[in-house]
C-alpha cells in the first residue's frame, strides 16, 4: 500500500477519534528570498490588493490573516507612513489522486479494506469497507512580496505551501503566513520545511450565572523550521 494513503487514512481515523482536543502538526514547504539586513525604520507597510482581489468575498479574511502574521515579525500597517508595499497571494484548491489510490482498480473496479469497528461493552470485531474513491487532498499555497516603497525594489519574497486531507479556512491561511514570515527579515535563502505545532484549545470554565461566561483563548502555536 502507498505510503502517503497510509498516513492519509491513519490521519483521518485519529482525527475521528480525538475530536478537537488532539495536538496538530502542520508541514508546509516554505521558499524565501531576502536582501533585508534588518527590519525597515520605521517597520509599516502598505497593504496593496488587486483589482481581482477586491472582488473575493473571502478574501478578507485571507488579509487579516496575513496582516495578524505581518504584526507578529514586527510590522505594522500604516498606509500614509510606509516603508514597505506588500502584495499577497493565495491558492485554494482540492483534488482525489486516484493515481496513487490503493484500493482503486481500473479493471476489477473497487477493492476492499480491512478495519476495526466496536459497540457496547467490551470487544472487538472486525469487518470489510470498500473504498470508491481516495479522500479529498487540500492545496492551500500563500506568498508575499515586498518592495521597498522609495526605490520599488522587491526587497522580501517569500511563499508557503501544503496539501493535506485536513484544511479549516480561513484559519490554515493564517498558519501559512506564519510559516512563510518564518526568519523575517533574513530567513534562510530557497526551500525549507517549517512544522508548526497547533495546540488544543482549552474549553473556559463555567461562570457563575450572574457572570458572563469569559471567551476561549486562543490556542497558542509553535513553529520550527526543519
Amino acid at each position: 500500500m502507498n505510503k502517503r494513503w497510509i498516513y492519509a487514512i491513519a490521519l483521518t481515523a485519529t482525527a475521528l477519534l480525538a475530536g478537537c482536543s488532539t495536538v496538530r502538526e502542520v508541514n508546509s514547504t516554505v521558499q524565501s528570498y531576502s536582501s533585508l539586513g534588518a527590519i525597515p525604520a520605521p517597520p509599516t507597510y502598505r497593504l496593496e490588493t488587486l483589482p481581482s482581489q477586491q472582488g473575493q468575498l473571502s478574501f478578507p479574511a485571507i488579509e487579516a490573516q496575513a496582516q495578524q502574521a505581518l504584526a507578529r515579525v514586527g510590522l505594522t500597517r500604516d498606509d500614509a507612513r510606509a516603508s514597505l508595499v506588500v502584495q499577497i497571494s493565495a491558492v485554494a484548491r482540492y483534488a482525489r489522486d486516484y493515481a496513487s489510490w490503493p484500493y482503486y482498480d481500473p479493471y476489477w473496479g473497487p477493492r476492499w479494506g480491512w478495519g476495526m469497528s466496536y459497540g457496547r461493552g467490551w470487544g472487538w470485531g472486525f469487518g470489510g469497507g470498500m473504498f470508491n474513491e481516495p479522500p479529498l487532498e487540500y492545496y492551500r499555497a500563500v506568498s508575499l512580496v515586498m518592495r521597498d516603497i522609495k526605490t520599488q525594489q522587491i526587497v522580501y519574497e517569500t511563499s508557503a505551501q501544503r496539501q493535506d486531507v485536513w484544511t479549516d479556512d480561513p484559519a490554515i491561511f493564517g498558519i501559512l503566513f506564519d510559516a512563510a514570515l518564518t526568519g523575517f527579515p533574513r530567513p534562510p535563502q530557497g526551500s525549507r520545511n517549517v512544522r508548526t505545532v497547533i495546540q488544543p484549545v482549552q474549553a473556559a470554565a463555567p461562570a457563575a450565572a450572574a457572570t458572563p461566561a469569559p471567551a476561549p483563548a486562543a490556542a497558542p502555536a509553535g513553529t520550527s523550521v526543519r
